[in-house]
Formats: C-alpha cells, structure tokens, sequence
C-alpha cells in the first residue's frame, strides 16, 4: 500500500497557535484531520519574545492535534511573519555558457542562488526568492522559460527579507518542542493560497490577513505575487484601546469587541448598553454601544489607512497595476461586523471576505472554513507540496510487550535501501520551475537553520 502524504502546518500567531494535520482526497481536495488550538504565550506582533512559553503553547497544540488525528507530528511548515518583514524587487541575469542547449532548470536555479547571494542589511536574511516574469535575449514577460533556447537568461525577482535572529528564534522553539521543521512560508503567501482563487490572482487582489498582532498583505496581479508587508498593528490594539477607553480588564474587552462591536459607528443606536459586571463587589460598568464603536472605528481606520498606503505604493493608481478583483479580507479580524463596508469606504474598492472553504473537503467543519484558520490551511497544503510524510498513524501497542533486541543485518538493509532511494531520487526528470525552487528553497534554509541549532549551546 502507498505511503499517504500527510501533510502538517504550524501557524504561530500572536494570539493562538495552530496545529493543523491535512491530506489531500482522492478529489484533489484537502481534508483536514485534526486540529490543535493553544493560547499563544510569548509571542508579540508575530515575533517570539519568550522561547520557553512559546515552547509550551506549540506542544500543547500539537498534543491536541495528535490526539484529534490519531497521527503522530513527524515535522512542520511553519508560517513566518512581523513586523521585521520587508520586500524588495530584484533584476538579473546569467549568461549561459551553451546556448544550442535548451534552457533547464539547472539554469533557473544558477540564477536563483545568484539572487541568494545578495548582500542584506547587518541581521537580515533572504526568506523567500519568487520568480515574477523571465526575459530571453531581450524576449520578455516569459512565464515558463524551460525548454527554450537563449543564451541571455533575465528574471524579476520579488524577493521577501526578515530579520535572521526572529526566524531562528522559531527554529529553535520548534526543534525544543520535539518535532522537526520541513520548511518556512511567509505567513501572508500561505493566506493567499487558501482563500484567493486563480482568477483573482490573474485579475489583480490585495489579500489583507487581519491577525491578533499584525496585519499581513499580499497583492497578486496577473497571477504572480508584486508585492508583500506587514503592518505592526492587528485585533489586538483594538483591544487595548477598549480596554483603556472603557476602564475594563482585558478578557471583558474581547469579549465586548468580538459580540457587540462594529467598525461602523452610525449603526449602533444612541440608547444601547451593554452591563458589565464589576471587579470584587464594584457595582456593574455600563458602556455605551456607540461610544464602543466609535473606539473600534478610530482604530480599524488607522489600520486599514496604513494597508492602503501599502497598495499605493504598489503603484495601485497605475491603470496598468489596477486591482480588478479589489481587496479579500481573512484572520481573525476580519469578522469584526461591519469592517468589508468600511473597508470599501475608504479605500474605493471591491471588498469580501476570504474563507479558506475553497480547497476544504465538503464534510470539513464550519470552524475550520473560518476566516480564523485561513494562515493554518495554507500551510498544511504548502506541506503536501513538499511531499512530505509529515505525520503517522499512532499504532495501538499491546500491554506489556516483550522489549525486542534490533536486528542488526535488518537495520543495515534498511540503511543501504534509504541510501539507494535517496541515489534514485537525483536520478530525477526535468521538474517546472516553481516545484525546483520550492524545493532548493526548503533545502537550503532548514539545512540552515539545522545547522545554527546544533552549533548553538
């Protein structure tokens, strides 16, 4: 029987952290197996600022997605993200030493590892390396250039920097939770992958991932990712001010924001209130609907404002760069009532928002489709794209089993056969362009990473 390909993505947010297990159906779909959900502890705007409880709230939501699966985590791809993203365009070019040969992707990967090399700020490290467009011997907007002929080889690079410290900080608290790391994905990429459809990514669209500490965005146009950012703010400023605004603990002021709050003050009618109860025998707090919307709005406007800018610096305004398909809001913050009509208010285009129910089997849960796990599903078929085995079926032991010595000529046999399938496995035909990059991508950056958490004390 064939091996399934379970596929695991570990999205650590700053407010929950998520273990999803997934595989594909025999419809293509992804049916999800199980997942774990934690508290998120030690992790600030994206960024891990305690390795121990972050630690912890990995381990828990990946018990619990063990439990719920009845699959044992093998490894993860985990999501990336804060405020210390940034993205850069990128030309160049190699000239290839034989150009009666068809282009291979030998040669895409020679020009790949050339954009690798380029010099960063002190501290800074390449993420991601995605090929835009191709030029052969001055030929533009190539998409696929394998197989053709040229000596000249171009491409446009969109090219994704974060801060080397904070991504080995996650390394570390995933290899210290017991499990291994198959590959990182910029959080806002895995986002589009679940909820954009490839129609919008042809026609233009600025994916806007509102999450507890920041809000991510990814804009496609002509099915090719132009631009990508994170804005240091999410749900969670928006939380602090009704806390401060209404002089209220911080559990009452997610609860008052996720059940009676609106982006859009104009709604609320002037006598509504909602009680409160006090602290230790205080009288009851009432507050205002209104006011509670007004305090929510203040704050959105400022987030949403902040995105936008974003998009103009894309070069929105340029009809060529327009955004036919507008804005797709997901994350958590884009269940707040009445944010895709303030969204579309301020910034004059189309708004929905983003369910990741697109690729999800049809028996899969209402919660799962939820703007909520959007980042989590994207990463779970950013795994199967790996073709890893993520995960395995927990065998049911028997009690007491009687301890068997190896069988040493056994253990060799199975090594000499992993070893012939590893020799096979470079024997390999002509992959497309994108599987080779995602794969030299993956390899060189866990190897990496690999190779800092066993130098480190």
């Amino acid at each position: 029987m064939e091996k399934e390909n379970i596929a695991v993505g570990l999205d650590i947010g700053t407010t929950k952290i998520v273990a999803m297990i997934g595989k594909k159906n025999e419809y293509g779909k992804l049916e999800i197996l199980g997942v774990g959900k934690s508290k998120s502890l030690g992790v600030a705007r994206g960024v891990v600022n305690n390795i121990t409880q972050t630690i912890q709230s990995i381990q828990q939501a990946v018990l619990e997605a063990e439990n719920n699966s009845g699959y044992k985590i093998n490894d993860v791809v985990v999501g990336i993200a804060g405020q210390h993203i940034r993205s850069i365009q990128h030309t160049d070019y190699v000239i290839r030493n034989n150009p009666e040969e068809v282009i291979s992707g030998k040669d895409i990967q020679m020009l790949i590892d050339q954009v690798n090399k380029l010099a960063m700020l002190p501290g800074e490290e390449i993420i991601h390396v995605l090929p835009q467009e191709f030029k052969i011997d001055g030929q533009s907007e190539i998409k696929e250039p394998i197989g053709m002929y040229g000596g000249r080889l171009e491409a446009s690079f969109h090219v994704v920097v974060g801060q080397a410290s904070s991504i080995r900080n996650v390394g570390r608290c995933i290899q210290s939770s017991g499990i291994g790391l198959s590959g990182l994905t910029l959080e806002p990429l895995a986002s589009a992958e679940a909820v954009l459809s490839q129609e919008e990514k042809e026609a233009g669209v600025a994916l806007i991932d509102i999450g507890g500490g920041t809000t991510d965005l990814a804009i496609f146009k002509d099915g090719i990712i132009r631009h990508t950012a994170v804005v240091p703010f999410g749900g969670n400023v928006i939380t602090d001010d009704i806390k401060e605004g209404c002089s209220i603990i911080e559990k009452q002021a997610e609860l008052l924001k996720t059940k009676f709050g609106s982006a859009w003050p104009g709604e609320n009618k002037d006598n509504e209130i909602v009680s409160i109860p006090g602290l230790r025998g205080r009288d009851p707090k009432e507050i205002s609907l209104k006011n509670l919307s007004k305090i929510i709005h203040a704050r959105v406007v400022e987030i949403i404002e902040q995105v936008f800018t974003e998009i103009k610096v894309y070069g929105h305004e340029d009809p060529r760069k327009k955004l036919i398909a507008g804005i797709v809001l997901t994350g958590g913050g884009s269940q707040l009532k009445h944010i895709k009509q303030l969204v579309e208010y301020i910034t004059g285009m189309d708004t929905r928002i983003g369910y990741p129910n697109e690729h999800l089997a049809g028996n899969s849960s209402e919660e799962i489709s939820s703007p909520l796990f959007a980042t989590a599903v994207g990463l779970v078929m950013n795994s199967i794209a790996n073709t890893t085995q993520s995960a395995h079926k927990i065998e049911l032991i028997e009690v007491n089993p009687i301890p068997k010595q190896p069988d040493f000529q056994k253990v060799v046999e199975e090594k000499e056969v992993i070893l012939n399938v590893v020799a096979h496995e470079e024997v390999e035909e002509e992959e497309t362009t994108e599987k080779r990059i995602r794969r030299s991508f993956f390899d060189k950056y866990v190897d990496k990473i690999k190779d800092f958490l066993d130098n480190a004390e």
